[in-house]
Order: C-alpha cells, then sequence, then structure tokens
C-alpha cells in the first residue's frame, strides 16, 4: 500500500512539473529533473532558449502549424514564429512549448518547439 502511495505521489508531481511553466531562472525546484540537462541544452538560431527566456506549455489551441511555419498565441496576440526560432530535436516532454520575449511591448518567440499536433 505504501509504494502505491509513493507511486502516485510521484506520478502527481510529475504531472505537476509538465504542467506548469518550465522557468528559465531556476529557482532550484528542477534541480533534480532528469530533463533539467536537456532543458538547459534547448537552443534555437536566436541563442539558448532557457538563457533569457522563460518557457511556457503552450495548449493546442493556441499554435497552429502551415506547411512547417507556425503561429503562436501569447497574451491574447498572434505571433508569427520565425522559422530559425524553431527547435528541430526530438521533443521528450510531447506538449508545446514557447520561450518568448518582449519588444516593444508585443510578444516575440524566441524558442518554439511543437508538440504532438504536428
Amino acid at each position: 500500500m505504501r509504494s502505491g502511495r509513493l507511486c502516485a505521489a510521484t506520478l502527481l508531481g510529475l504531472t505537476v512539473l509538465l504542467a506548469t511553466p518550465a522557468t528559465a531562472r531556476d529557482d532550484g525546484r528542477y534541480a533534480n529533473s532528469p530533463l533539467k540537462p536537456w532543458f538547459e541544452s534547448l537552443h534555437s538560431q536566436y541563442g539558448q532558449c532557457c538563457s533569457d527566456a522563460d518557457g511556457y506549455v503552450i495548449a493546442d489551441v493556441d499554435w497552429e502549424s502551415d506547411s512547417g511555419h507556425y503561429r503562436v498565441r501569447i497574451d491574447d496576440e498572434w505571433v508569427v514564429v520565425p522559422d530559425g526560432a524553431v527547435i528541430t530535436e526530438p521533443n521528450k516532454i510531447g506538449r508545446t512549448m514557447v520561450w518568448k520575449h518582449y519588444v516593444d511591448g508585443h510578444p516575440r518567440v524566441r524558442c518554439f518547439m511543437p508538440g504532438s499536433m504536428t
């Protein structure tokens, strides 16, 4: 019975981890995650994804693909993802993620990792 509770707690923890934003400013809460080195290695043509921007999970209704080009909805604004921002390595979490920054008050995409909708 005890191992069942431990397994359930572990699954709940992983679900919470995948459902919350992956933050670039490491406050230690992901220090023991087996995916931490992978997240830190992600980069696009604009640089390392986790260096200056926060990564967020994007719901399927908030992104779309057309012939290999992407758009994402950030802060209720549709933003074209530059081709150079697309991460082409395999997505280990399966969820769509975007690392954003702002120019003149408008969101821009530093890195984009498509999920299972593609």
